[in-house]
């Protein structure tokens, strides 16, 4: 008789500072508690921030600072559940690649640190309008080829 339990050796979670992505962090934790895995964190940053950057008229430093205080936020989740927990932040768009997206940066990534299992926003919250993920959530769960949580 065989194991029928999958082996999940690492849940990634894309974030992108949204109230959504805390939640995605708080299951994607649960995940990796269960199976006792690792959790990789990737801030994507989205058009307007990209273009700013690109054009100088966003503070690339400021931007990294607010990214690195959010992941910092989704590590206290995950090290308070003693979850492994590693982190990357990747251009959710190109203006020299019409192929990137929030969605292939997501399975760009989910490839980069092997990932077995992804949890991503895509629930918007009603007095918002949709962040960045909520908008790739449909492209990662048609193509990507391991299990997705959608919260």
């Amino acid at each position: 008789m065989t194991d029928a339990t999958p082996s999940i050796e690492t849940v990634l979670v894309p974030v992108d500072g949204s109230e959504e992505s805390i939640t995605a962090v708080e299951y994607a934790t649960a995940i990796a508690e269960k199976y006792d895995a690792s959790l990789h964190v990737l801030y994507v940053l989205g058009e307007e921030v990209v273009r700013g950057i690109e054009t100088d008229t966003i503070d690339r430093e400021a931007v990294a600072d607010e990214a690195a205080a959010f992941v910092d936020v989704t590590a206290e989740i995950a090290d308070e559940a003693g979850v492994p927990v590693t982190s990357s932040t990747a251009y959710g768009f190109s203006t020299t690649q019409k192929t990137r997206h929030p969605g292939s940066a997501i399975l760009d990534c989910a490839e980069d640190v092997d990932a077995d299992f992804i949890v991503v926003p895509r629930e918007p919250s009603p007095d918002e309008p949709g962040e960045i993920l909520e908008r790739a959530a449909e492209y990662v769960l048609l193509y990507a080829s391991q299990p997705v949580l959608s919260t």
